[in-house]
């Protein structure tokens, strides 16, 4: 199979934002000629399928500005500079839920943009939970909507359910907790 891989010439940072930054890229294609690569930087995320007592799965609602939509969602988070995903997925679900996790397993880690950004996901298991106290950021708004799994899969099914991580969360969850 030839390469496919790009090589970059030059990189440079367009914007930064408070975690984020826009950098645009001169590469060399495969073939020899040059192109240009627009792409975001991101410090890596965490996504939780945290399995309440009674077996329902912790589901968040929250406003998402940038689709202009309420979101059903997993439990999620990015990272801080040198946090390890196991500590961001610990630190995520209390603040998010108000759980603590005993239970805490790595199931995958996957790329939700390929496309535009190099954001790396850890979807974690979160099982064996503790209530303790919601501990949300100051700029969070969210409401606890625990749902049956089956149900919150009829929902990815339905179309109330859109968010690509929760979608492959819950498929996910089907798949080994059935």
């Amino acid at each position: 199979m030839k390469d496919l891989k790009e090589k970059t010439r030059t990189s440079r940072c367009v914007f930064k934002g408070s975690f984020l930054d826009v950098r645009k890229d001169d590469v060399i294609l495969p073939d020899g000629r040059t192109g240009t690569r627009e792409w975001v930087n991101h410090p890596g995320a965490i996504c939780c399928i945290p399995v309440l007592e009674n077996g329902n799965i912790g589901l968040i609602q929250q406003y998402r500005y940038s689709v202009r939509k309420h979101m059903i969602e997993l439990p999620a988070g990015k990272l801080d500079i040198g946090e390890e995903p196991k500590d961001c997925a610990k630190r995520e679900l209390e603040e998010e839920i108000g759980y603590k996790a005993n239970n805490l397993r790595l199931l995958t880690v996957m790329y939700p943009a390929v496309g535009f950004a190099n954001e790396r996901m850890y979807l974690f298991i979160a099982k064996e939970l503790k209530k303790t106290k919601l501990n949300l950021d100051q700029d969070e708004f969210i409401q606890f909507v625990p749902k049956k799994l089956e149900d919150a899969i009829q929902m990815i099914w339905d179309g109330h359910i859109n968010d690509a991580k929760t979608i492959i969360g819950l498929l996910w969850a089907e798949k080994i907790l059935r």
